[in-house]
């Protein structure tokens, strides 16, 4: 993963948790704690990440993020509502403000769904957020893509949070 891209987001993402006083957890599947590197390489980021899951099982979705067995059959576990649950369960098992969540096929597709899809979402236990992203460069290039882009859509929802004046 590109540091030099990397670095600068958590940096900025760091200094509104810590002047807001939140805290932030991950729950991550094909990004392989990806994220949770990236926020945790900052000098300080004890002081508001909390911790976070790989989960690349779906019993471990199941049982540590409370994701529903019904929806990954009825929508695959690389899915919207998959992604959403991550974000809520992990608020609820690290206890945190806000969290990120990853759910993808980085390296080969489920048939149905094509290498490269990727659902991110972002936000608290009542409110996240979330988008597909899609486009086969590899499993690593993907997991990185995957990773930036997550990270980048926290960092504008928060930005957006404060803009507005409103505590996520």
């Amino acid at each position: 993963m590109n540091s030099d891209i990397l670095h600068p987001l958590c940096q900025a993402i760091q200094e509104r948790m810590l002047s807001r006083g939140l805290t932030l957890s991950t729950a991550e599947s094909c990004t392989g704690g990806g994220m949770a590197a990236a926020l945790t390489s900052v000098d300080g980021s004890s002081g508001y990440f909390q911790g976070g899951l790989v989960a690349y099982q779906n019993e471990l979705k199941e049982r540590f993020l409370g994701v529903s067995e019904a929806d990954i059959l009825r929508y695959d576990v690389v899915s919207r509502p998959v992604a959403e649950q991550m974000v809520r369960g992990a608020c609820a098992l690290f206890h945190t403000h806000c969290a990120i969540a990853s759910t993808g096929y980085t390296g080969q597709g489920n048939g149905s769904i094509p290498q490269g899809t990727v659902w991110i979402a972002w936000g608290t236990g009542t409110e996240v957020h979330s988008v597909c992203l899609r486009g086969n460069e590899g499993r690593e290039a993907n997991a990185a893509r995957a990773v930036a882009a997550a990270l980048r859509h926290f960092k504008l929802w928060l930005e957006e949070k404060d803009s507005q004046c409103v505590m996520p």
